[in-house]
């Protein structure tokens, strides 16, 4: 008698704790759920919590009495990812994590649903999972607003430097071409005022050749500033004027900058004008900063061309970059460097020099596939 009051209690104490976890799973935000896979290949959906009907626009009777529903409520771009992570699972008795769309009837609308679900086998039936279903709409629409919003800032920056390479460009070419012009015209008109002046008057000919040294001074100030917003260079390609700053780099900081250009038989590299002026760019922009910051006392230069890109390095031996230099405030060197590659649609590698001490700037971009015609003719010959 005893042990038959002992059973009783027992068996009402589980029930009162199933009770339990059902009212906690029928509560539960989603929907709480059990998914059998049995051996023989069909599905069951033992337990369904209330949460079925306002996730999944069916109730759960309808879902239980025809489990392949689920799949025909997925989207037919999904079924085949939810169909592989399932296998996946299975065979490894591993969770099961599943994002994807589904098209709910009632409502004319399409959800994002998150699965994760727990797998045990039951000998001799198959494999159960216990899972939940949660609706992610909403957190997607906003990662899908944040990558929208992303691409319209990287579009609206590519314009940006498009229009400024273009203005910069008109200037500096008004700037040489009239600006220099003029004031040509004006050292040759002095020079021709100047033996015209009296011999003896040394306070006129004191001042003629003022003017004759500041139209100097003015005319180097214009080419300099024709530089500064375009070199010259560039019309000659790439490698030349990648070769032309890293000159003017030493010849202006005193830091020693090595150059080693292409292969032998490439005298410069095909690219298209947005490309080529890109790169300059971020070269101008990685030894600027390292002129700054980097303390270095040599600098060495690697321009490649691989099968399929180009390909620039810079490395220095300074005090190298730390993670937090990044992070500063108005710091946007690197940030503008990262902008322009991935505007033309390559990859930047910033990080210690792994040859020594210092930094390393990398910049890999796609060669169009005319350009990797052009140097696999031109290495060949």
């Amino acid at each position: 008698m005893a042990a038959s009051i002992q059973h009783d209690s027992q068996e009402a104490a589980h029930q009162t704790g199933t009770s339990d976890l059902l009212a906690v799973a029928s509560n539960t935000p989603g929907l709480v759920y059990q998914f059998l896979l049995r051996d023989d290949g069909t599905q069951a959906f033992p337990y369904l919590s209330r949460g079925c009907s306002s996730l999944l626009g069916i109730s759960a009777n309808r879902l239980r009495n025809d489990p392949g529903l689920l799949l025909q409520l997925i989207e037919p771009e999904d079924r085949a990812s939810y169909l592989e992570t399932m296998q996946a699972s299975a065979s490894r008795l591993a969770g099961w994590n599943w994002e994807g769309r589904i098209w709910i009837e009632t409502w004319h609308d399409i959800k994002w649903i998150n699965l994760r679900a727990t797998p045990r086998r039951i000998d001799g039936v198959g494999i159960q999972w216990d899972g939940l279903m949660t609706n992610i709409t909403q957190g997607k629409k906003a990662a899908q607003d944040i990558l929208r919003s992303r691409r319209q800032l990287e579009e609206l920056s590519a314009h940006v430097e498009r229009v400024k390479e273009e203005e910069r460009t008109r200037i500096a070419r008004e700037i040489h071409d009239d600006l220099g012009g003029n004031l040509t015209a004006i050292k040759m008109a002095l020079s021709q005022l100047t033996r015209r002046l009296p011999e003896g008057d040394t306070l006129l000919r004191e001042k003629a050749d003022y003017v004759d040294a500041l139209v100097d001074r003015t005319i180097e100030a214009a080419h300099r500033i024709s530089r500064d917003l375009r070199p010259s260079t560039l019309d000659l390609g790439i490698v030349a004027a990648i070769a032309w700053q890293a000159q003017e780099f030493e010849k202006q900081l005193g830091i020693p900058c090595e150059l080693r250009g292409p292969d032998a038989g490439i005298e410069d590299i095909d690219l298209p004008a947005d490309q080529a002026t890109g790169l300059f760019r971020i070269f101008q922009e990685a030894l600027t900063n390292i002129g700054k910051h980097a303390q270095a006392s040599r600098v060495e230069v690697r321009l490649d061309v691989l099968d399929d890109a180009i390909a620039l390095e810079v490395r220095d031996n300074g005090r190298g970059l730390k993670p937090a230099d990044r992070m500063k405030p108005k710091s946007f060197g690197i940030r503008g460097m990262v902008e322009r590659v991935h505007a033309l649609g390559g990859r930047l590698d910033v990080g210690p020099n792994d040859a020594g001490p210092g930094c390393r700037v990398a910049v890999r971009l796609p060669l169009s596939p005319l350009s990797r015609e052009h140097h696999r003719e031109a290495a060949a010959s």
